[in-house]
């Protein structure tokens, strides 16, 4: 009998260890405590915060740190008991409670724009839409979020020792992004719409080159621009020319070659530095492992595996670029003249005006008619006839008898 519970009892047990980890009994120690030991009533209010966080009592904590901030307004812990408000928020979670965080975030760095942690929670705004960022082929609002977010602290705080992990961080968010605008002109090629493809493609391969498939995306723009006909012939060359110089570790640059031979254009010498980075990529490149496509049906976040583990990533947003298949404005005046014959010249005649008539006052010319003479009054055209009038026409004709 005893023999026969004792399984249970294993279940039970690991049942309520999963359920008491879930709910939270776990203590999380706080990131930024203060060490200094004292018997300060500030320092005890902020103390107390603290642990009401790491036990999960959010709500108490930031009434205990507002506190703190109300009576002690010339405390040494008032930044920190600030930054602390913004953990409860972020520890909180949902929806509101990052959105409270990130305010809380911002109000940190406008106050102590010089203090270290001014950067970490500069990094924790990043983090926030991080968390939220969904798959590319959904929404990528929060994607785009949080590369702003990245690059703001890299341009504000680019000697701080968050730096070098906001900057992979900002590598995997591209990645992402880049990804959603490719699938989009690989769509746009599938469906044959060429310009746009083109155009999309050409987006991401000039403004995201750390992107892992930007070789693809090469390959297809290439084609885009070959299909669209011999006045992008110079598009095509350059598409093809970039897969064999910047990637030609690339499983295309062997195509692009034979493209080029066909194209009877220069075939160009592989980039040094693209080809030991590429080389570095694949050796430091995350291996697949035996669940994740079962998993990755089920998990919200995207997979950045592929992402770059090197070189600067853009610091710039994305501008789309002008559909290739828009005429320039070089392009629209060669039309206008082929198809226009008015000529423009300078006036040399300053009496002009004056001594000439004004032809906007001279009626049309009768149809057949030789007159060239500009200015020449010519008769108007007679208005047509009622028939009253023909009658008394015919009356007035006949002879009169003697």
């Amino acid at each position: 009998m005893n023999s026969m519970c004792l399984p249970k009892t294993f279940l039970v047990l690991a049942v309520a260890g999963l359920l008491a980890a879930g709910c939270g009994f776990r203590r999380k120690k706080y990131e930024n405590p203060i060490a200094q030991d004292t018997a300060q009533p500030d320092k005890a209010l902020f103390d107390k915060a603290i642990k009401d966080i790491e036990k999960g009592r959010y709500e108490v904590a930031r009434l205990v740190l507002q506190n703190l901030i109300n009576t002690y307004d010339t405390s040494e812990y008032l930044a920190k008991a600030k930054l602390a408000v913004a953990d409860a928020w972020m520890r909180e979670g949902g929806s509101h409670g990052l959105a409270q965080a990130e305010a809380e975030y911002k109000d940190f760095i406008l106050f102590y724009p010089t203090m270290e942690e001014a950067a970490e929670a500069q990094e924790k705004v990043c983090n926030i839409h991080l968390r939220q960022m969904e798959k590319p082929d959904r929404d990528i609002a929060h994607a785009l979020r949080a590369e702003d977010e990245c690059r703001q602290l890299l341009l504000q705080f680019p000697n701080s020792k968050f730096a070098p992990r906001v900057e992979q961080t900002l590598r995997n968010i591209q990645e992402v992004i880049a990804e959603s605008h490719f699938r989009v002109g690989a769509f746009y090629h599938k469906k044959e719409s060429w310009p746009s493809a083109a155009s999309r493609l050409q987006d991401v391969t000039v403004h995201y080159p750390l992107y892992s498939r930007a070789d693809e995306a090469l390959w297809i723009q290439g084609d885009s621009y070959e299909r669209m006909g011999p006045r992008f012939r110079e598009q095509t060359i350059g598409a093809y020319q970039k897969i064999v110089r910047e990637y030609p570790l690339s499983a295309w640059a062997g195509d692009a070659k034979k493209k080029l031979t066909a194209l009877e254009a220069d075939i160009p010498e592989a980039d040094p530095v693209a080809e030991a980075r590429m080389k570095y990529e694949l050796a430091n490149r995350e291996k697949e492992g035996m669940m994740s496509h079962f998993w990755g049906i089920f998990r919200k976040s995207p997979d950045i595996r592929d992402a770059a583990k090197s070189g600067t990533p853009a610091m710039e947003g994305l501008r789309p670029s002008v559909p290739p298949s828009v005429p320039t404005p070089e392009e629209i005046a060669r039309a206008q003249a082929a198809l226009s014959d008015v000529t423009v010249s300078n006036v040399t005649d300053t009496t002009a005006l004056d001594t000439r008539p004004d032809d906007r006052l001279v009626p049309p010319k009768p149809a057949g008619s030789k007159e060239s003479a500009v200015g020449q009054s010519t008769p108007a055209a007679p208005a047509s006839a009622t028939p009253a009038d023909n009658k008394k026409n015919q009356k007035e004709k006949k002879p009169r008898k003697k």
